[in-house]
């Protein structure tokens, strides 16, 4: 929760700029720390440094002269992101006789750091263990064992769910605004925290017009969302068949995961493969073939199943491949009025998670956003609390709590700086022990918790409006 304005004088040290150090190192800087990045690769290097104010070192990680060029001396935190395991494991020991005070490290490996390990984290001198393709693979698992084939998450310890669901042509709220909306279904209270429309994000006023094919995200109050789910067309159903195409370390722990309590169908395009987790998995059907080929899902019983995943390694494939897949799924589903089949897509370059959403999948995920967040979460905390990423949307929901005369508590909401129009929207409150979804006569005041939904660059305008 943010109390106070974030430390700049912290100083943070990352290991490698790949997916996850770079996309660190860019919101890190936004919000005003102080980075330093060791990155081997010079390629990586140059890139970084036309889109990044931080301060750049080609160098080994390894490197105990690297390290002390870079001044881990005087670092506050560590986070070791390369590619390689043993890499961020040595380099948190090392980082500790530096006197570090926080490390942080990504390990793909389920063998290191967890209670039952063998090697605990405290043993490595790590504070956070950050695992990617499994936080994925959790994360997925969660969405299959929601209500509804749509993203529900649960804030505010679950008194506040904040949906998403694609409007369609024939959509009652289509071609509506915002106002409008809001005017007609007075009977019980949420917002439109946010739109993906093309490529943009769009955090919407009341003017906003609801346009077909947008993905559009809702919040409202747990006890609401049955109402909700109704006016905008959503029918809630319980999964329980489930395809998945990739049988990498992702998909593989995904059908471990669901397999014991949902129907799980896994396309593997490698032979020997499909053969290992044909073992692996006792209560998966493991199939052998080319999932993005039309003729194989249709064959592999694509068209009888509520959800398709896509986790290959392949950016291009897994969106695809969902495209291909929802066609095929709500073409031939005879019950389509009743239930429209869903995809979920695993999308490794921050550039095409909108990209994918806007093309037909329903959720659009990256593990290295997953295992991003759950840093920052780590780094923030007593200043900026990150409550979920909104999958697929350049935006997030934070937790901040209203200091007394910032200027948020000035006015009520609809009669805010209109300079904040399109950055930033208040979600929901916490008033009279209980969590409530916030409209335009809403006002906050003074050491109120608020739920904040604000496209990603403007972390820097919710602090404004909230500190004094």
């Amino acid at each position: 929760m943010l109390g106070k304005k974030p430390a700049s004088s912290e100083r943070i040290l990352i290991l490698g700029l790949g997916v996850v150090g770079y996309y660190l190192a860019k919101r890190l800087v936004h919000e005003g720390y102080a980075i330093t990045a060791v990155e081997s690769d010079g390629a990586l290097v140059r890139e970084a440094d036309g889109n990044l104010d931080a301060r750049l070192i080609r160098g080994n990680a390894m490197s105990i002269e690297c390290l002390r060029e870079a001044g881990a001396e005087n670092m506050d935190y560590l986070i070791a992101a390369t590619d390689n395991d043993a890499v961020n494991m040595m380099t948190a020991l090392i980082s500790d006789r530096f006197g570090i005070r926080r490390k942080i490290a990504r390990v793909r490996s389920l063998e290191f750091g967890e209670q039952e390990s063998l090697i605990s984290a405290k043993d490595l001198k790590i504070d956070l263990i950050i695992h990617p393709e499994e936080l994925a693979a959790q994360e997925i698992a969660r969405l299959i064992k929601l209500r509804s084939g749509n993203d529900i998450i649960d804030v505010a310890k679950g008194q506040i769910q904040v949906m998403a669901t694609r409007i369609e042509d024939g959509s009652p709220l289509a071609r509506r605004k915002l106002k409008e909306i809001s005017r007609a279904h007075r009977e019980f209270p949420f917002r439109v925290v946010a739109i993906a429309r093309g490529m943009t994000t769009i955090i919407p006023g009341g003017d906003h017009e609801l346009l077909p094919q947008d993905q559009v995200f809702f919040m409202v109050g747990n006890e609401y969302l049955p109402r909700l789910m109704e006016i905008t067309g959503v029918h809630q159903h319980q999964q329980h068949r489930v395809m998945i195409l990739g049988g990498g370390l992702v998909g593989r722990r995904v059908a471990r995961l669901l397999e014991e309590s949902v129907e799980v169908k896994l396309i593997e395009k490698d032979e020997q493969v499909a053969e290992e987790l044909s073992f692996e998995l006792k209560h998966t059907e493991v199939l052998h073939g080319d999932g993005s080929d039309s003729n194989v899902l249709i064959s592999a019983g694509l068209t009888d199943m509520d959800t398709f995943i896509t986790t290959t390694g392949v950016n291009e494939t897994n969106i695809m491949a969902c495209v291909l897949a929802k066609h095929l799924m709500n073409a031939e589903n005879k019950e389509a009025e009743a239930r429209q089949s869903k995809s979920i897509a695993l999308v490794n370059n921050e550039d095409y998670l909108v990209l994918a959403g806007t093309m037909g999948a329903d959720i659009v995920l990256s593990k290295q956003i997953l295992a991003g967040n759950e840093i920052l979460k780590f780094i923030r905390r007593g200043e900026l609390l990150s409550v979920a990423r909104l999958h697929g949307f350049d935006a997030e929901v934070v937790e901040i709590l209203a200091a007394p005369n910032s200027p948020i508590t000035r006015k009520p909401l609809s009669r805010l700086d209109p300079s904040f129009y399109g950055k930033i929207i208040i979600g929901a409150i916490f008033r009279e022990d209980q969590w409530q979804v916030a409209v335009g006569d809403t006002h906050i005041r003074d050491n109120e918790s608020v739920i904040v939904v604000c496209s990603s660059p403007h972390l820097k305008d919710v602090q404004k409006l909230f500190l004094a």
